[in-house]
């Protein structure tokens, strides 16, 4: 069952907010932001986790295909209860490019990029676009990214959703060479924004930067400190998230 949100305590829509992560981990840190723990709320396919009035935190998966599964299947759920979220948040830890996203800042996408969905040629990787099909972004509401670019204090750009994690030096310059505003790259984004495109609702990702996209060093790894950055972000968040009104502006604002 889905819980209706209290009349008049949400603007976006009157509804709930779906935040989708790729593991737990990430789940429990943005529920940190809140007083309550949250409980589980069994779904059809899906338990995310009810915190507050406002949100649901569902630990979707890892990668692109599972995170679109996951995310189609609780908006299903909720549109078939009579109670749509009016908002899908993609939210994790991620890879920054350096110097533009150094460990521990903050990226709000306002482009979500499927950065390697395509075809390799003699010529250089080609988008599925350009192979005439498909699409290859999305992009949040610009309003809603300005707004908690303002709130948390992170940098706005492209963050790229990747199949397989960047660990040469050579693929992260081909990236950047292809997506020259590209800050982060995660694993979930992508399929999130597309199962949420699906459904007519609106998608924001967040990502804090736990390494630099690159060669493999997991020392260099700041998973903790990634984590807590996010629960901090939320917490500044959470006020933007809850007034934004998507019936204010245009699919392009």
């Amino acid at each position: 069952m889905v819980v209706q949100a209290e009349e008049g305590r949400l603007t976006t829509s009157a509804a709930r907010i779906l935040v989708a992560t790729a593991v737990p981990a990430e789940r429990d840190a943005v529920a940190r932001a809140f007083p309550e723990p949250g409980s589980p709320v069994r779904l059809p396919g899906v338990t995310p986790h009810r915190t507050g009035t406002a949100y649901d935190l569902l630990a979707a998966g890892v990668g692109p295909a599972l995170a679109a599964a996951s995310v189609s299947a609780a908006l299903t759920a909720a549109a078939l209860a009579g109670t749509p979220y009016g908002l899908v948040v993609s939210a994790g830890i991620g890879g920054g490019f350096l110097p533009e996203a150094p460990v521990g800042s903050l990226v709000l996408a306002d482009t979500i990029v499927a950065a390697d969905l395509g075809a390799e040629t003699a010529d250089g990787f080609l988008p599925v676009t350009e192979l005439g099909f498909g699409t290859v972004t999305h992009h949040p509401p610009r309003s809603l990214v300005q707004q908690a670019v303002e709130a948390t204090g992170g940098r706005a750009g492209a963050v790229l959703t990747v199949s397989t994690v960047t660990g040469t030096a050579s693929r992260a310059a081909a990236l950047r060479a292809r997506h020259p505003r590209a800050l982060a790259e995660a694993m979930e984004g992508f399929g999130v924004a597309e199962a949420a495109a699906a459904h007519g609702v609106p998608v924001l990702e967040i990502r804090a930067v736990s390494n630099p996209v690159g060669p493999r060093d997991r020392a260099a790894w700041r998973i903790g400190e990634a984590l807590a950055a996010l629960t901090t972000a939320f917490g500044k968040l959470a006020p933007v998230l809850e007034s934004w009104n998507p019936h204010e502006h245009r699919p392009d604002q």
